[in-house]
């Protein structure tokens, strides 16, 4: 692409980025972090995994998202009895056909929510992870594909452990990036309880008002323009480093993939058109280095017992990295 090409492009891309947050804004308080990560999911095709507690608008947010970008949404909600099946479809005989025909599980949509993932069996985990991974679901030995884009954006409350089944390091690879939500602070919950008594916090009449301010293919088109965003050499050496400093420091077990060396770079180049730039700079790594490194390292068991937290790790290597 013609670098005049390219800055329209990322020029367009930032000017539709400031319209969907003002828009969300307008019905969520707060939470700019995870509007601003789920935008760098669509752009690069990434899913997202959020931990956080319930409460903290992940529902919501995703929902206004979908309509925004013209995505058709589906949602589901872990539980211990939720089987494959009821999640990827199943082929059922239609007497008045004579004939098998599938009925689709929610899975066949282009933005799909999984709400307490961790509540799934490894089983479901497993054939959920396998159509994130492949975008196509295989039923009685039939392969469907999937929706096209297709994105999904998982979350787990950490902090419940009866009846759950934590994923396991290979499956939390599989989402490209990851966050945690915590409460609002008391600003914003004050907010909150504002709109509430001024009868700003109603659903059905915000959620009637939404219509798509983009085309499938005009996301697709920015999509490509995020991968023609410039990452100098210097900056894929910086990468490197981090992503190699992830494995061999003292208070990780299990460092960071080549999958999260590539969701780094990716990530970088579209916060980078994000904010209206066609070049990545450092501040770009370290915006996403928690959001790419946070869900995939795994910390010593003395670490854990010093209460050493991953964000202290990252922000370790960070301070200790420099731009080569």
């Amino acid at each position: 692409m013609e670098p005049e090409a390219l800055e329209r492009e990322v020029g367009a891309i930032a000017a539709a980025h400031g319209a969907i947050s003002e828009t969300v804004g307008q019905f969520v308080v707060g939470n700019r972090d995870l509007v601003d990560l789920l935008a760098v999911g669509v752009l690069t095709g990434g899913h997202v995994l959020i931990d956080g507690v319930p409460g903290t608008a992940k529902t919501t947010i995703s929902k206004i998202m979908a309509r925004l970008l013209g995505y058709r949404f589906s949602r589901v909600q872990g539980a211990v009895d939720v089987q494959p099946a009821d999640i990827i479809g199943v082929r059922i005989y239609d007497a008045d056909r004579h004939e098998f025909v599938l009925q689709k599980g929610p899975i066949f949509a282009n933005f799909v929510m999984v709400d307490e993932i961790n509540r799934l069996t490894p089983k479901t985990q497993s054939a959920l992870i396998e159509a994130m991974a492949e975008h196509q679901a295989t039923i009685d030995g039939t392969s469907y594909s999937l929706g096209d884009p297709y994105f999904v954006v998982a979350t787990q409350n950490t902090q419940e452990f009866e009846g759950t089944f934590p994923l396991i390091e290979a499956q939390r690879d599989r989402f490209m990036y990851g966050m945690t939500l915590h409460h609002l602070d008391r600003e914003h919950e004050a907010e909150i309880l504002v709109r509430l008594r001024d009868g700003q916090l109603d659903w059905e009449t915000y959620g009637n008002r939404l219509a798509p301010l983009f085309s499938i293919e005009e996301i697709a088109r920015m999509s490509r323009a995020v991968q023609e965003v410039y990452v100098d050499d210097a900056i894929v050496r910086y990468i490197r480093d981090i992503v190699v400093s992830s494995r061999s420091h003292g208070d990780i077990r299990l460092g960071t993939s080549t999958r999260g060396s590539l969701a780094l770079l990716r990530g970088a180049q579209a916060r980078a058109a994000i904010d209206g730039r066609a070049y990545v700079i450092p501040d770009d790594i370290k915006a996403m280095a928690r959001p790419v490194l946070g869900h995939r390292l795994v910390l010593e068991r003395e670490a854990e017992i010093g209460r050493v937290s991953v964000g202290q790790v990252i922000g370790d290597i960070l301070a200790a990295v420099e731009v080569a």
